[in-house]
């Protein structure tokens, strides 16, 4: 005769401050619906369900209870508030490429010609035109524009323009960006 052994979930005990908080992210109508879940998950954990029970009484399935349960054992309420980070996908361009672009629209010139065109320089690079044209937009390069348009002599120039550039697209957080141009 085999036994069957059913997996048993780690318990969840929490502190009466926890407890009135989950309670009270489990009533509220002005949460996100996730973090309402996430804070029911717990405190049926709490009340010695297993991963199955609450999986069953939520609607959800039993990863999703064991990856919350896990969650609050590891972080606490803290770890109901917000979702991992992801990685989000792969670039298709690489870095390198990318600095090469700026590099090359900033620092050079083509051949018979004043500047680089996005069909241009996408050939020498070997990426598509559409590719050169989202780089420069995201760089603020516009070498078609003469007038304002100056090729720099500063070897780490596509260094510094990306770490400006990235300071307004990313700010740091409880910080203001400003800009003063000479």
């Amino acid at each position: 005769m085999a036994t069957h052994l059913m997996r048993v979930a780690p318990a969840v005990t929490l502190t009466e401050t926890q407890r009135q908080m989950l309670e009270s992210w489990a009533r509220a109508r002005s949460l996100p619906t996730r973090q309402v879940e996430r804070a029911r998950i717990v405190l049926l954990a709490a009340a010695g369900w297993q991963n199955r029970q609450i999986a069953a009484e939520l609607g959800i399935s039993a990863q999703k209870v064991s990856r919350w349960r896990t969650r609050f054992l590891t972080h606490g309420l803290a770890g109901l508030e917000k979702d991992a980070p992801r990685p989000g996908r792969t670039p298709a361009i690489s870095a390198e490429t990318v600095a090469r672009v700026i590099q090359m629209t900033t620092q050079q010139k083509p051949a018979n010609a004043t500047h680089w065109s996005t069909r241009k320089l996408a050939a020498v690079v070997g990426i598509s035109e559409a590719s050169v044209r989202r780089i420069w937009r995201a760089h603020g390069l516009k070498p078609h524009r003469l007038e304002s348009f100056k090729l720099s002599q500063d070897p780490q120039f596509a260094e510094k323009l990306e770490a400006i550039v990235g300071l307004y697209l990313n700010p740091p957080e409880h910080a203001l960006v400003l800009c003063c141009d000479e």
